[in-house]
Parts: structure tokens; sequence; C-alpha cells
């Protein structure tokens, strides 16, 4: 699949709120089931590409692990699947804060603040004979050098399949669609002008630029 998830893939779904440390910073109970929001596939960007940071707005950095679905799925259980799981990559979640926090406020959608143009920087794919347990993996990231986040998926309150097996209840999972699995505590603002580095395991390093709209 390689790259082409970029290309053909029809959405980017998000996990909120999805590792207990960032829970217990927030002194919050895990949730009886997890919930998701969505991200336009015009908001990805790849390596060589910059984020620009919305006119006016205040974007914070939140790194995650990508799964990348691999076949059609539709009512799957946690225990199949796995199985559709065709790859993954590293992800950063950017958003707009300043829209999120007004939108939780009035209840109102998530999209701009979620999915602006480059709001959804990835990785190159990266192969389940690379990655060979998503349930126990490290992310990090640095801002202009200096570390902000470092966790493993171990940390995750909702597993990869959990997540897959509820969202297949409503909507049908296709082929290079992008599963974003939470971010863990340490998410904080970035400016015109910073520098995002972000690691997967021993895996892969990728770097995006920050710049004004």
């Amino acid at each position: 699949m390689a790259q082409e998830f970029v290309k053909k893939g029809k959405k980017i779904i998000g996990a909120g709120m999805n590792y207990n440390s960032l829970l217990a910073e927030k002194n919050l109970p895990k949730p009886k089931e997890p919930f998701f929001f969505l991200k336009p596939t015009s908001s990805y960007i790849t390596e060589g590409q910059d984020i620009i940071i919305p006119r006016g707005g205040l974007v914070n950095e939140e790194v995650e692990l990508g799964v990348i679905i691999g076949e059609k799925c539709k009512n799957v259980t946690t225990a199949s699947a796995m199985r559709y799981v065709g790859g993954y990559c590293l992800a950063l979640d950017m958003t707009e804060v300043n829209l999120t926090d007004a939108a939780i406020k009035t209840g109102r959608p998530w999209t701009f603040g979620k999915g602006f143009d480059t709001a959804c920087p990835v990785s190159r794919f990266v192969g389940a004979d690379e990655l060979k347990d998503p349930g126990d993996t490290e992310i990090w990231c640095r801002v202009n050098g200096a570390e902000v986040q470092r966790a493993s998926t171990s940390d995750l309150a909702f597993s990869v399949p959990e997540m897959i097996a509820h969202i297949t209840k409503y909507v049908t999972l296709e082929p290079g669609d992008l599963l974003l699995t939470g971010s863990p505590p340490g998410i904080g603002p970035v400016r015109p002008g910073d520098v995002i580095e972000a690691g997967l395991a021993d895996i892969l390093t990728m770097t995006f630029p920050v710049r004004s709209a």
C-alpha cells in the first residue's frame, strides 16, 4: 500500500482522550466506550511539506500511532479486527484549540479545529513486519529539540482491535482509511518557526516545519 493511503484513503477517524495517563492527568474516568471525530483527507501532508497555522489560530501538536486499514470491514469482532489492518504510520493530530474549545462549549462539531488544511502530517507507511506489536510500541514528539511527549501504546485506554470493532458497528472501514489512536500527555502549542520532530520506536522519525498562513 506504501504511501497510497494518503492518496486513496477515504476517511481519517481520530480517537479522543484515549490514553489512561491523559485521563488521569485531567482527573477523568475511563469512558464506557471510545469516541471519535473525523478529519478530511485534505488535511494530509507528508514530509517536505509545512504545517500551516490558520490565521489567528492557536494550534497544538498531538503525536499518535496511525493504523491503516488494509481490507474492507464491517461489524468485525475484537478478536478478528487485526486481520483487516494493512499497516501503520506515525501521525500528528494538529488541533486548532480556539475552535475546538468553542465547539466543546457549544456542543458543536470539531470539524474545523481538527480538519484544517495541513492538520494531519503523516510518516511513510510502516508494514506489519516492521511494527510487530502495535499494542506496546513507543511514540515521542519534540518541538525545537525539546521533548514534549513520550509514551507507549500499552497505555491506550481502548486498544486498536477494540477501536476497530467499535467503529465498524456504525461505519464501514475501507482500504487506505486511517485510524488515529489518540495522543498521550504533553500536548502543547506550536508557533510559526517551530520545528516538530516525532518518532515511532526505533523504526522512523519525521520532521515538519511550522509556518503561518
